[in-house]
């Protein structure tokens, strides 16, 4: 087993962190809110093998694990808990892994590649897709980016809440890889949604003709776990639309960047700012179809 650290305790890292204590590891984890970080401490304290900590720096957390899981918010978060001050990677022994499953750019995922380099350290970009509850159900799809030797040592402990971990290319391709996962669900969810209301509007039984149409070539993820729950007008099943506009923002950018154009995402993003303005910005991703249905 190994002796671990994750930093940031948010509805992903939360349980993706317990997945950890749960798997034996030895786990010190550090939330910006204290709080937070002793609640985990709480709920995981009990029946687990490895010791269970918490630190009140990154670089408390950091300090004596072998591999540091980070997920947080942005880059600019990301840059903090590394080369902030008290930032995880002055206080990592030289060797260890920063694996960052934080959805956040390209360019940040190779800077701080690069700083970590400079200090002897592994640096991953994984970030991951499932949302909440693939997070609890510990059945995460997990993009990677960075040096084989580094993903070699943290794949294993990945696992734990993964049920896909891959290695796809030098550091950033992670990142770049969640933006296109990222680019499908907006697409697929906007299809998803007219399809649904055209049915709507036409009188169909929609609970009927997604059962019926789900077998054949228009299946989909999103039609299988949401089309219902569209139907009906429910939209608290995971990841939040203020969440999505974060991530299609960093799509853009980087497509700007190589001068590739995604006409559909920026339609899609538009949309998406039309469900913040009706107060859906903690409604999950599905929620595109209130711009027909109200």
């Amino acid at each position: 087993m190994a002796n671990v650290a994750f930093i940031g305790l948010g509805v992903m890292g939360y349980p993706m962190a317990g997945h950890l204590a749960n798997a034996g590891h030895s786990v010190t984890v550090y939330n910006r809110t204290e709080a937070k970080a002793e609640q985990w401490l709480e709920a995981y304290g009990e029946d687990v093998s490895g010791e269970l900590f918490t630190a009140p720096t990154p670089a408390g957390a950091a300090a004596d694990a072998d591999l540091v899981f980070a997920c947080v918010g942005a880059d600019k978060d990301v840059e903090a808990i590394c080369v902030g001050e008290e930032g995880a990677f002055g206080a990592m022994r030289e060797g260890a892994v920063f694996v960052d499953h934080t959805t956040a750019s390209a360019d940040c995922a190779r800077a701080m590649a690069a700083a970590a380099a400079e200090q002897g350290i592994g640096f991953v970009d994984a970030p991951v897709s499932g949302g909440e509850a693939g997070a609890v159900n510990g059945a995460l799809t997990i993009m990677c980016g960075g040096e084989t030797t580094a993903f070699d040592a943290a794949e294993p402990v990945m696992q734990a809440y993964g049920k896909s971990v891959r290695l796809l290319g030098a550091a950033g391709s992670g990142q770049l890889a969640k933006m296109v996962n990222q680019v499908c669900i907006a697409g697929v969810v906007q299809g998803l949604a007219e399809a649904l209301h055209f049915g709507m509007e036409a009188g169909l039984d929609m609970k009927a003709v997604v059962d019926v149409i789900s077998k054949g070539a228009a299946q989909s993820w999103q039609m299988e776990n949401r089309a219902s729950t569209m139907i009906d007008g429910e939209f608290d099943f995971g990841f939040a639309v203020d969440w999505m506009r974060k991530d299609l923002g960093i799509v853009l950018g980087e497509a700007s960047r190589m001068q590739v154009s995604l006409p559909l995402t920026a339609l899609v993003d538009q949309f998406y700012t039309d469900v913040q303005k009706m107060g859906g910005n903690r409604n999950d991703t599905s929620s595109l179809i209130r711009r027909f249905r109200g």
